[in-house]
């Protein structure tokens, strides 16, 4: 395991211009409801990466998810949140030595190998889904918390390179920077908007919910990664509504919508 503070100094990083465009098109994807996998996207422009979360972790209070993504690979990341989330993240000691050094206004990276991580979170993330390694940029947050931007790699891939690490940590302070804004973003009041469509108005909370989000042309991943639930809950939920509608797909849910 390593941690490197980002302010610490570095030998010029080759691929400049392709960082440059990759967090370009890291920012073009702000505002987005699949933030999460456009950002991953782009940022394979540069690097190859399978996944992507961002999260924050707290002392003494469950995580809380900001967006994920996946890129070419199996994607398993709401899934193995939920399994984070629910408990595994209390057996999860990769922050313990980022809470001990990093201060606050500072960042770093932490590269972990599958090896290195706890037995339990080795086995329910890792060795399930097939991860060999992640690159974290961490920084603190003003409640005590750890603001955690967390790239992997499979076993299917090559392994981070020194020249590769240190690229990642010259982009760190950008690509915190855009990740966190679009976080903030994302936990803002929403502007006002429209009323809800009647026909939607006596369905339980969350069905309505993705429904509102179907009809405003959002993909099932897209407001999976919204609302924070799994793409399988997502369409549980959008089956129930559409039920409840007496109707069977999305192109009734907009005539519905249109008559009110």
């Amino acid at each position: 395991m390593q941690l490197i503070p980002v302010n610490a100094p570095s030998p010029s990083s080759g691929g400049l211009e392709t960082a440059q465009q990759a967090l370009a098109g890291v920012i073009a994807s702000m505002g987005r409801p699949d933030f999460g996998h456009a950002a991953l996207a782009q940022l394979n422009r540069w690097m190859p990466f399978c996944w992507m979360s961002v999260y924050t972790v707290f002392p003494h209070r469950p995580p809380q998810l900001h967006t994920v993504g996946c890129y070419q690979a199996a994607d398993g990341t709401l899934d193995s949140w939920t399994v984070y989330q629910q408990g595994l993240y209390r057996q999860d000691d990769t922050f313990h030595i980022a809470r001990e050094q990093v201060r606050p206004g500072e960042m770093a990276v932490m590269h972990w190998v599958a090896k290195e991580i706890s037995p339990p979170h080795r086995a329910q993330i890792y060795q399930r889904h097939g991860l060999r390694e992640r690159l974290t940029i961490v920084s603190s947050t003003d409640d005590q918390g750890l603001f955690a931007l967390n790239l992997y790699r499979t076993t299917e891939q090559s392994a981070f390179s020194d020249n590769a690490i240190d690229a990642v940590r010259t982009l760190a302070p950008a690509l915190l920077a855009c990740v966190q804004t679009s976080a903030a973003i994302s936990l803002q009041t929403p502007p006002a908007r429209p009323a809800t469509p009647s026909c939607l108005e006596g369905l339980p909370p969350r069905e309505r919910d993705v429904c509102e989000r179907l009809l405003k042309g959002w993909t099932q991943d897209g407001i999976a990664a919204d609302l924070g639930l799994a793409p399988s809950t997502v369409k549980t939920y959008r089956n129930r509504a559409f039920a409840r509608l007496g109707i069977h797909s999305r192109h009734a849910l907009f005539a519905l919508a249109t008559q009110g």
